[in-house]
């Protein structure tokens, strides 16, 4: 009880720490509405099973093991985020048709599940982060408990997500009313996901 105690008090310290897939929640919330930043965290949460599996089953080792796949995924990803990030400069604001809201959420959620399996951090944290927390003497095998704690640090991780997407959102709907605050929100969305890609690239390992 102690372990699992320590283990969610430091993930629900970790997940209030903001950090890219909170940031990129929000700006894609800043770029396309509530809906565009709730399915971009739904698409998140569902990209991060894909690391927890592979945790569970030991594939995540791959990235230490093989430091050019760790630095193919780390470039793919954020090259990934710089495309969408220009992406959004270009927009001439459209998504602020109503007809196209629908269009924005399905993609927003198409995307960020990319973002999300692209992300090789992702994979080293649950890798890091989850064993310190198995207890090798329980009825469940360690892969069984690798999968259920990461899938409850998914789980807490989401739910922050929501959080800063809701407030993005409330934030956004004061300035609605006014197209050139439109504008300005969606760039900033856009600065913020090549940003995102930016600190990926340059940051140390």
């Amino acid at each position: 009880m102690e372990l699992y105690l320590a283990f969610a008090v430091t993930t629900a310290t970790f997940a209030l720490i903001p950090g890219p897939a909170m940031l990129y929640a929000a700006a894609r919330t800043l770029a396309g509405g509530r809906r565009a930043g709730l399915m971009a965290s739904l698409g998140l949460h569902l990209g991060g099973y894909v690391h927890v599996i592979a945790a569970a089953a030991g594939l995540a080792l791959l990235f230490h093991a093989v430091p050019p796949l760790f630095m193919a995924m780390k470039l793919a990803g954020a090259g990934y985020l710089v495309w969408l990030g220009l992406s959004l400069f270009r927009d001439g604001g459209d998504t602020a048709r109503p007809e196209l809201v629908p269009l924005s959420g399905k993609r927003a959620f198409a995307q960020s599940i990319v973002v999300e399996v692209l992300n090789p951090k992702t994979a080293i944290f649950f890798l890091a982060f989850l064993p310190q927390f198995v207890d090798a003497s329980a009825s469940l095998p360690v892969w069984a408990q690798l999968f259920l704690l990461g899938a409850i640090v998914n789980v807490t991780f989401s739910l922050v997500d929501i959080i800063c997407v809701l407030f993005a959102s409330a934030v956004m709907a004061k300035l609605q009313r006014s197209r050139s605050s439109q504008r300005i929100m969606q760039r900033i969305g856009g600065g913020i996901l090549v940003a995102l890609g930016a600190r990926l690239v340059l940051q140390d390992r």
